[in-house]
């Protein structure tokens, strides 16, 4: 039986559903989603394991011009994962059009590229269509296809897509192996989860989680986490009035960790400053993004 196998990046600008894409293809919620763009900050790889075949999906940064230290390093992550990948998924959304200040050097790439055009479900009439024809007329690329992550419609499309241009090649990876990522990693990014979905403005943007100890017990997982911001006053407002916000997320997070790990969860969360985080290259290397 003919085995294939291989590295598909999913990339694209923030916020066009590449995280929730990435999710349904491997049938688990690896990467964390919200309605905020840039939630996104690591590559984050999802293995999907068939008899003959399997697929090791990366989930990327959003595509952006870098203001931060932080920035330059999510963007090194999307450069290394077109570098490695075998077959590339460009999602782009419904109403997107042509950027070629992000978008010119897709034209130049050999590596075989599958034009996802997501959230087709918001579409009407000939909407989707019509879209499908004008990214023809814009970008060559092996394939097109319109999806909807959030419906599933087309996903099944999508794997036979992907298949037909995978190399043949051994797994990369044992066939029960889920992710690359360790538990510490979930960990923190559930947290971070819950962070973009209950504060705003700059408040998501400005914070990390470190996991400081991740204990498994026989019957409990105990981690202890710390949440770091860059100035005092966001660490009044993360904490929030007698400690409400901060156990707020604490509770949420917990109970997705729960599920996510299937087992008791006792979640102890404290709030610290490292000041201006996002722009120092010590601070991204103590927090894993620079090698």
């Amino acid at each position: 039986m003919t085995h294939r196998s291989g590295f598909v990046s999913i990339v694209g600008k923030p916020n066009v559903g590449k995280s929730s894409l990435m999710n349904k293809l491997v049938g688990e919620n690896l990467s964390i989603i919200t309605s905020k763009a840039q939630t996104t900050r690591h590559r984050i790889m999802g293995i999907l394991n068939g008899e003959d075949f399997q697929i090791v999906y990366s989930d990327t940064p959003g595509i952006l011009e870098p203001k931060y230290e932080l920035h330059a390093a999510m963007m090194s992550y999307v450069n290394v994962s077109l570098e490695d990948a075998d077959v590339i998924l460009l999602v782009v959304e419904l109403g997107e059009k042509y950027d070629e200040q992000i978008l010119n050097r897709f034209a130049t790439i050999k590596t075989p590229i599958i034009l996802v055009v997501n959230k087709v479900d918001l579409g009407k009439g000939s909407q989707v269509q019509d879209k499908l024809d004008y990214w023809k007329e814009r970008l060559k690329v092996a394939e097109i296809i319109g999806v909807s992550a959030k419906t599933g419609d087309n996903l099944d499309t999508v794997l036979e897509l992907i298949k037909k241009y995978l190399p043949e090649h051994p797994g990369y990876y044992p066939k029960d192996t889920l992710t690359d990522r360790y538990d510490r990693f979930f960990a923190a990014e559930i947290i971070r989860e819950k962070i973009f979905l209950n504060y705003d403005q700059e408040i998501p943007y400005s914070t990390e989680v470190g996991i400081e100890s991740f204990k498994e017990e026989e019957k409990m997982i105990r981690i202890r986490a710390t949440i770091f911001v860059e100035r005092d006053s966001q660490k009044g407002i993360v904490i929030g009035k007698a400690g409400s916000s901060l156990k707020k997320v604490g509770s949420e997070a917990r109970l997705d960790m729960e599920a996510f790990f299937k087992q008791k969860v006792f979640l102890e969360t404290h709030v610290k400053v490292a000041e201006n985080w996002r722009k120092q290259k010590l601070r991204l290397k103590q927090f894993g993004y620079i090698d």
